[in-house]
């Protein structure tokens, strides 16, 4: 009998403990690499976003995800720039409506390099967009679009600057239901009172409330202070009360510098999930401003909080069950088709790029614009601080070919081939420093380059692709390359005329989680 009570029991209490739900957790970012300002959207089951693409080409990259943790890139809204613009693409924003996808854009304009927004359209979000044009032309400056339903009828909102000497303000206007046109007068929304910024802005509605999540601060750069606010009013046009125990996130220099700028989207079972951007602390900084993503709820007085807590977190838990985040892929390219890797970015600002893929080869040359003397980039986001690219380079024409860190046309590295040498040679605003110079023993060799901390470069040099011999260089720091809003991006260069083509045989870029 005390056997048979023993069983029950501890067949109860086995019972007992396995009923309850092991927490699981997964690891901001959620997207790996530079893409800031991300919007989120879902469709049915299946969620969409894009960011930020900045100075790169294409322009505005989408994800897809059917868990909100483990993303895959499909394409980019725009693969060709829209006639209208020139330049700075900014703050792309999602929005679903009538079975269509629109995608409201900000972008320099072409005629007088001022910020406006844009609008165009797709059946769905793996296609490419239609543009329709620019549709906000407010002010000095008008950024940051976002767009929101108020029970069938459209508003639109936006960062707007230079309102005769007025403060920052998001604005708001009313749109037409096919999301092409602004109708009516623009009103305000919020005023930065106290001159801290306000920009990024999502709009919600929940019980009586509207309320607007808007990031103010430093966006950008080591010392980026951004975080997130919140206001809400009894309507849409305000005006709006800014809650007291603002901000509701921020990155406290401990896991993240900084975070915001984001939209929210809701799951099937109605919980919200926050997509912003973040700086990771220490070398991970040197990824830039990737996306992260936090549970976002009401309080009982009926304002927002994050469930995690005020302070921007790595660890979160995990928005389904049985979902298992992928580790951070490596990327190879063997150009093997006519179509590059999808991932693959390039400097459309300073080099007009030509590519050509096919055969186990790329040919890579470009023509440079206007002030620059370094070439022609193809590059990709780094999404680990710790990693190690590399290339064989399979021809004998004159000109430097081989690899980069790139900036800007300004600043960059070259560990590049070159009329029968191996250069390593900086360039720190436009000023250019020779580090070594290697007879090369043959004009087809492999180059590599090793990746520490986000910004501290090794460089390597191979005829076979299994010795590899290291250049007798102090490690280079490079962490003067990082651009106000954007951070270095490893590739493959080419400097020289531009109907003598690099010839590259393959790209191959490993992560690793430390320098071991």
């Amino acid at each position: 009998m005390n056997k048979l009570l023993t069983f029950i029991f501890c067949s109860l209490l086995f019972s007992s403990c396995t009923s309850e739900k092991t927490v699981q957790y997964f690891s901001n970012p959620v997207i790996r690499g530079d893409m800031p300002d991300p919007s989120i959207i879902r469709i049915n089951d299946t969620y969409y976003a894009t960011g930020t693409s900045s100075e790169w080409a294409p322009f505005y990259p989408m994800f897809t995800s059917t868990d909100l943790v483990n993303w895959t890139q499909t394409g980019y809204v725009f693969n060709k720039k829209p006639e209208w613009t020139s330049s700075s693409f900014w703050a792309p924003e999602l929005f679903y409506h009538n079975n269509k996808v629109y995608c409201y854009y900000t972008a320099r304009r072409q005629s007088d390099g001022v910020s406006y927004i844009g609008v165009a359209s797709a059946d769905h979000p793996t296609d490419e967009f239609t543009d329709h044009g620019l549709l906000v032309e407010f002010g000095t400056e008008a950024i940051d679009a976002f767009v929101y339903d108020d029970d069938g009828q459209l508003y639109i909102s936006w960062k707007a600057y230079g309102l005769d000497q007025r403060p920052i303000e998001i604005i708001g206007s009313k749109l037409s239901d096919d999301g092409l046109s602004l109708i009516g007068e623009p009103f305000p929304l919020l005023k930065d009172e106290i001159g801290i910024g306000m920009e990024g802005q999502y709009h919600f509605k929940q019980g009586d409330y509207y309320y607007i999540i808007y990031s103010p601060n430093s966006c950008c750069g080591p010392k980026s202070d951004y975080d997130v606010y919140v206001a809400r009013s009894k309507s849409f046009k305000g005006p709006y009360e800014i809650y007291k125990d603002n901000p509701i996130l921020h990155g406290d220099g401990g896991e993240f510098i900084s975070s915001g700028h984001g939209t929210v989207v809701t799951t099937p079972d109605g919980r919200m999930f926050y997509m912003c951007h973040g700086y990771l602390s220490g070398e991970g900084f040197y990824c830039g401003r990737q996306p992260i993503l936090q549970e976002m709820r009401m309080t009982d007085d009926n304002w927002v909080e994050f469930v995690t807590g005020n302070v921007t977190k790595i660890q979160q838990p995990m928005p389904f069950e049985n979902t298992v985040q992928q580790p951070v892929p490596d990327f190879e390219d063997n150009f093997n088709t006519e179509n590059i890797r999808l991932g693959w970015i390039w400097n459309y600002v300073y080099s007009d790029i030509k590519a050509q893929a096919g055969g186990g080869k790329l040919m890579l040359s470009g023509y440079p614009k206007e002030d620059n003397n370094y070439g022609t980039v193809m590059c990709l986001k780094p999404s680990s601080p710790f990693y190690a690219y590399e290339t064989r380079i399979e021809d004998s024409v004159s000109g430097m070919r081989g690899l980069t860190m790139y900036g800007d046309n300004k600043n960059l590295m070259v560990w590049a081939l070159a009329d029968g040498e191996l250069i390593v040679k900086t360039v720190f605003d436009g000023e250019e420093t020779i580090l070594k110079r290697i007879p090369a023993t043959r004009n087809s060799l492999s180059l590599k380059v090793a990746i520490d901390k986000g910004c501290k470069v090794s460089y390597f040099w191979s005829e076979d692709e299994t010795n590899w011999e290291q250049v007798d260089v102090p490690q280079t720091d490079l962490s003067k390359l990082v651009r106000w809003d954007r951070v270095a991006r490893p590739g493959l260069i080419h400097i020289g005329d531009p109907e003598q083509p690099a010839v590259f045989s393959h790209f191959r870029l490993s992560n690793r989680h430390s320098n071991s």
